[in-house]
């Protein structure tokens, strides 16, 4: 699988499985929460795609292996690659699957979830470990009351995973102090997500949040944690223009922050509420050339990541790791 191909499938983003067709995942987390997945590595690159019936690419059982087609036409062979929570080689968990917030592009807000103990996300991790296949923890959230009482929350649970001996990620929604917070409960890294660097588009999407708050919570993150440790999530799909996208990456970029570009996911719980239009190939792929130019521009490492999507790379075009 090459870079085009593996941007082709991100823009498509789903594929039709048959039921004996391997392990699929449950997401619990972001616009994608409810939906279930499978995850196709070919070569060194490797896809998430949404499990549709329906979907214009299916995958296909071969002798040693796997298939993805487009009609009659072969796109990829590969392997299925079992997810250890969530993704594979991680244990990535969404401590709280609900959200005070409303993000207009999110499912997580509708599906009201549950909302995972300290105890029950360490028996988790410890299933995890059992495999062998455990080199990081990610811990993302919702808001189940505040963005304070989630912190806290988190960084009790960042303590108390530490004895597990693997680096430890977090992304939840900032707030004064956070940062400082996390740190001295041991976190590795931080996510803290834009979703998108267009301001005006930011109000009407996420409303009730500071935009503001996330830059700044941002900023500060790269003073306690250091350059290659903080991320940051932008949609691509909203309406934003790639003006404003360059602008923002930049922006990030020269902070010392490594921006994450993610395909826009239409979830059918969020239909008619905002523009979210899947993001092409050809526009993936001018955009993550863009974004690989911007890091090594201000000296940031994708391939440094410890934690999280530049890790796992399944969602996106990640430089460092598939350019």
């Amino acid at each position: 699988m090459d870079l085009a191909t593996k941007a082709f499938l991100i823009s498509v983003g789903t594929v039709d499985v048959p039921r004996q067709g391997g392990s699929r995942e449950m997401s619990t987390a972001g616009p994608g929460a409810g939906g279930q997945s499978v995850f196709f590595r070919s070569g060194d690159r490797i896809v998430r795609l949404g499990v549709v019936s329906g979907s214009p690419l299916r995958l296909e059982r071969r002798k040693e292996g796997y298939a993805i087609l487009k009609g009659d036409m072969e796109i990829a062979e590969g392997l299925l690659v079992e997810p250890l929570l969530h993704c594979p080689e991680q244990a990535y968990i969404t401590v709280s699957e609900r959200c005070i917030y409303d993000c207009k592009f999110c499912a997580v807000p509708r599906l009201r979830g549950r909302v995972k103990s300290g105890q029950a996300i360490r028996r988790m991790v410890e299933g995890a470990q059992k495999t062998g296949r455990l080199r990081a923890i990610s811990l993302t959230s919702g808001v189940e009351a505040s963005p304070e009482h989630e912190g806290r929350r988190v960084a009790e649970i960042v303590a108390d995973l530490r004895s597990f001996g693997v680096p430890v990620g977090v992304s939840v929604s900032p707030f004064p102090g956070v940062n400082r917070m996390l740190k001295d409960a041991g976190a590795d890294e931080v996510k803290y997500n834009l979703e998108s660097v267009d301001g005006d588009l930011f109000q009407r999407v996420c409303p009730g949040i500071s935009f503001e708050g996330i830059w700044e919570a941002l900023a500060e993150a790269v003073e306690i944690f250091g350059r290659d440790r903080v991320f940051s999530n932008v949609i691509v799909g909203l309406g934003e223009s790639d003006r404003v996208l360059r602008s923002g990456i930049d922006e990030l970029a020269e902070m010392g922050v490594l921006p994450v570009l993610r395909a826009v996911y239409p979830h059918p719980l969020r239909a008619g509420e905002v523009q979210m239009t899947r993001p092409s190939a050809q526009r993936l792929l001018d955009l993550a050339d863009y974004l690989k130019r911007a890091l090594e521009k201000n000296e940031l490492r994708g391939d440094m990541a410890l934690t999280g999507c530049y890790r796992c790379t399944g969602c996106d075009l990640a430089p460092g790791r598939d350019l």
